[in-house]
């Protein structure tokens, strides 16, 4: 597969003229195409909602897109809840998927009668103590089921090693505590592997958690009003990767539920999806300019972004591809690794990458960033964070934050002694 960019070097320089690089932008056009998608996908099922998940692209003007297509959100935080209620979405389009969660943000959670999907056993204790014995009416648990998590194709993850969910024993228990509180509806939430291409996983994740839930039924009498496959649906990020086939996903996962949650007297409940790097990841990049070149053991392009502004190279040593605006078809002829300026020198956005010949003042546009990009972003070195640009399906180009500025930077100081100096 071909990546190519959503932008020209034509529209990058424009951009360029008005918000200067480096910049995040994303294509609306994009977006609703995919949206409109997974909704196909899942059409079956007459309660599906996709909650995006938030903490991939917390801005405001993203999620009003999603709200086009009824989807709701993911929320972790305080601040992510506070996104939510601000583009005015209800409770039952938001989904509270919290660890290790401080009494506020729970009661936060409540006053926005939101979706409370309960990380541990532990944290009923602590509803008793914040909530009085008024419990909601709805609510959720996560699912750890331990060991290994393998996949046909070779997938694995270890969510014994993972610090979310319940055991299963955990879980039975926690039901009935909460059936106890006065709690009528239930959900069941898991997180087994990330960024899986393949179109096996949801499907094979969701016969899991059908048969589970469906022995919970059986076993405690409870309804269960959703069950939550959260995320994992991921995208390739190489050019020779095959992407996800949503409507095969969703045809897996109708399978599934005609199999187990039908013949149990369970088909009312709704499928939910967690989906942030799927919604999102292709359809956001950073463009950055080469400012430097660098001749020494090996050769070194430097651009003006750096790991401030896109982390996962450094921190995973995550494959990024990235295109030269303008050399689409040039000859990728010259081996460089491509640097940002940080003290750091994981600060590098490809090692030994073959690329045509960047010259100074190209631009070199990083694919895939559409998620878990700016989202990451921090301040080491004081580097400051982009602006984020939204492409509109009529062309134009809509800034939907600005570029943080040293002033910004400074706020946060105690300035009595200092503001002069720092030009507050």
């Amino acid at each position: 597969m071909r990546k190519v960019p959503f932008i020209t070097r034509e529209q990058a320089e424009q951009i360029d003229s008005k918000f200067p690089t480096p910049f995040y932008i994303y294509d609306e056009r994009g977006i609703r195409e995919n949206a409109e998608r997974v909704r196909k996908a899942f059409s079956w099922n007459p309660g599906f909602r996709e909650y995006f998940a938030v903490k991939a692209t917390p801005n405001p003007y993203i999620m009003k897109i999603m709200q086009d297509y009824d989807f709701g959100f993911d929320c972790s935080s305080s601040a992510e809840l506070v996104l939510s209620d601000a583009v005015h979405a209800d409770g039952e389009h938001i989904m509270f998927s919290s660890n290790d969660t401080p009494d506020e943000e729970y009661l936060q959670a409540r006053s926005l009668g939101a979706i409370i999907n309960l990380d541990d056993i532990t944290h009923i204790g602590t509803l008793d103590r914040l909530f009085a014995g008024k419990f909601p009416e709805t609510m959720s648990c996560r699912y750890n089921p331990g060991g290994v998590f393998r996949m046909s194709n070779g997938i694995m993850d270890n969510p014994g090693d993972s610090k979310y969910g319940m055991t299963k024993a955990q879980l039975f228990e926690a039901y009935e505590m909460l059936k106890a509180r006065g709690v009528r509806h239930f959900g069941l939430h898991a997180f087994l592997a990330s960024n899986t291409v393949t179109n096996e996983y949801y499907p094979q994740l969701a016969g899991q958690l059908f048969e589970l839930a469906a022995e919970i039924h059986g076993a405690l009498g409870i309804h269960f009003a959703f069950i939550n496959l959260s995320g994992g649906v991921g995208i390739p990020y190489t050019p020779d990767g095959t992407p996800n086939d949503i409507m095969k996903i969703g045809e897996g996962v109708h399978e599934q539920y005609d199999r187990i949650l039908v013949p149990a007297g369970m088909g009312d409940a709704a499928v939910y999806t967690e989906m942030g790097r799927f919604m999102l990841g292709p359809y956001g990049a950073l463009v950055t300019k080469a400012i430097h070149e660098k001749h020494i053991y090996k050769e070194y392009i430097g651009v003006d972004a750096c790991a401030a502004n896109l982390m996962r190279p450094a921190m995973y040593g995550a494959y990024h591809h990235i295109t030269v605006l303008g050399r689409e078809d040039a000859v990728c002829d010259h081996l460089y690794d491509v640097t940002g300026s940080l003290c750091e020198n994981n600060d590098k956005f490809a090692i030994d990458r073959m690329l045509p010949e960047i010259k100074m003042g190209d631009y070199l546009y990083i694919h895939d960033t559409g998620a878990h990009g700016f989202a990451m972003g921090y301040n080491y070195n004081g580097r400051l964070w982009s602006c984020e640009l939204l492409l509109k399906e009529d062309g134009t180009v809509q800034q939907i934050r600005r570029a943080e500025t040293l002033q910004d930077y400074f706020s946060t100081f105690d300035t009595t002694e200092f503001a002069s100096a720092l030009g507050l």
